[in-house]
């Protein structure tokens, strides 16, 4: 097969490079391979059998048209201060500038016209305050929340837009390796397999966007491609959940607070991320059958409780470049303890250095949105500089939110964030071989939705604009 570009993921920054390429007017023949399904077809059974499955091939929440964005909480993050750092690549002005014209293109396909996040200024201004006191800082950055389930239905739109206008999808087809020319240092496509037929795709551009799940495949190519790269951040950290009632003056002011602290004595830098007020707690399975944590959010159903993140940022230098296999060794460590599942725990019961048990659980006045958590001693498998970070972070938040810190407070493990080795690139996203770019959450320059829409759109801004020509 040949083709103009060949872009691999049909996540967010895969699916915003064709869109922006048709809105621009190019005729370049466009063709996306996506391991996973196209949206209609993508399905948990959890929601029928309330535990875990773990689907073969791939899990249906984080693969197929969308990426993880079609279950995920759906949270737009409409300041260039929040989403990775990109912003320093191609710079302030033009991300914001970007950020503003996908939040156009995702209201185009049905986004609540809502911004949460931008009243209650004198709420705002205490809560602040407070956060001060406790030596953090609040990023109160506008969310426009789209829901789980109201994603799903956007996201189709996109998918029938890019369907009729030419764009050809392969589902259930993965990218195996590159069509590298490496003599002359270019990538000239792709070779991927669909069921039992392998594919070579032969491009002008290859586009890797495989999103967090497939960051630690893009890893693997730049080494066996030499592909110019340097060791990137890996959160580790847990998901807190808290009752409703607790934070209900942030969840009001600001829906999504984002808080961050340099908790002593490691004063590594922690923060809050995907906040989900009356969401409800979920489970992710990558591969080599790693169960994460994550949380939802709909616009409808609501629960009794607010989950948000609590990370914790590592970087590694010489001679440690593995970051991605130390946080997935953290992952299987803790789900050996849980058996397969998500390790769930108290907070007090973290500081009387004591597990939690299933009946402690049940007599409470928290009860957990993820029932098939099993209860037992995160800090069993948690190393222990991410603990007392966490456990400091916690505590210092319980200044400006009160309660926060109580003995109930449920922690769940692991909450991992992959988001690959930097790729070194240049403001036009070409890295060290020709022909080949990277974009999203797996290029290690962008973290949430709106970024890698962003990346996406400039990305089909710089094809439509060279190729034809």
């Amino acid at each position: 097969m040949k083709t103009d570009i060949v872009i691999v993921g049909a996540g967010p920054a895969g699916i915003f490079t064709a869109l922006e390429m048709l809105r621009r007017g190019s005729k370049q023949r466009i063709v996306i391979v996506e391991k996973g399904k196209a949206i209609e077809k993508r399905s948990c059974p959890k929601q029928k059998t309330k535990r875990c499955m773990n689907c073969k091939p791939n899990c249906h929440i984080t693969t197929g048209f969308s990426g993880a964005g079609a279950f995920s909480d759906g949270k737009l993050s409409l300041s260039y201060e929040v989403g990775g750092d990109l912003p320093s690549l191609i710079g302030e002005e033009t991300a914001q500038s970007l950020i503003d014209y996908a939040d156009s293109i995702y209201l185009e396909f049905g986004a609540d016209t809502h911004i949460e996040g931008l009243e209650n200024t004198e709420e705002v201004k205490a809560i602040r305050k407070r956060a001060i006191q406790a030596g953090l800082k609040l990023v109160d950055c506008p969310i426009r929340h789209l829901g789980t389930e109201k994603a799903q239905t956007l996201y189709y739109a996109i998918e029938q837009h890019l369907l009729e206008q030419g764009v050809e999808i392969l589902f259930d087809c993965e990218c195996e390796t590159l069509l590298l020319d490496q003599e002359h240092g270019v990538c000239r496509g792709v070779v991927a397999r669909q069921g039992a037929q392998e594919l070579s795709i032969e491009a002008k551009h290859t586009i890797i966007a495989t999103g967090r799940r497939g960051a630690d495949w893009l890893e693997k190519l730049c080494a066996a491609y030499n592909i110019a790269h340097q060791p990137g951040t890996v959160d580790i950290g847990v998901r807190v959940e808290v009752r409703n009632e607790v934070m209900e003056t942030v969840n009001r002011a600001l829906y999504e607070s984002k808080l961050i602290g340099y908790p002593k004595p490691f004063k590594n830098k922690v923060r809050t991320f995907c906040q989900n007020p009356g969401g409800f707690v979920s489970q992710e399975n990558y591969d080599n059958n790693l169960a994460v944590v994550n949380g939802h959010s709909y616009k409808e159903l609501k629960s009794d409780n607010t989950n948000l993140a609590i990370l914790c940022s590592h970087n590694f230098s010489v001679p440690f470049n593995q970051p991605i296999e130390y946080a997935q060794k953290v992952g299987e460590l803790t789900n050996m303890l849980a058996n397969g599942h998500i390790l769930v725990q108290r907070f007090g019961d973290i500081l009387d250095g004591k597990r939690t048990w299933q009946k402690e659980l049940a007599r409470a006045n928290l009860r957990p949105t993820l029932p098939d958590a099993v209860a037992g001693d995160i800090t069993a498998a948690m190393p222990y500089r991410a603990m007392i970070n966490i456990i400091n972070f916690i505590q210092a938040v319980d200044q400006v939110v009160p309660g926060f810190a109580a003995y109930e407070t449920l922690l769940y493990s692991p909450e991992l964030k992959f988001y690959s080795n930097r790729i070194k690139m240049d403001e036009d996203f070409n890295t060290s071989v020709k022909g080949l770019h990277c974009l999203g959450d797996s290029s290690g320059w962008t973290r949430g939705l709106m970024m890698a829409s962003v990346m996406g759109v400039q990305m089909g801004r710089i094809l439509a604009k060279e190729t034809d020509n």
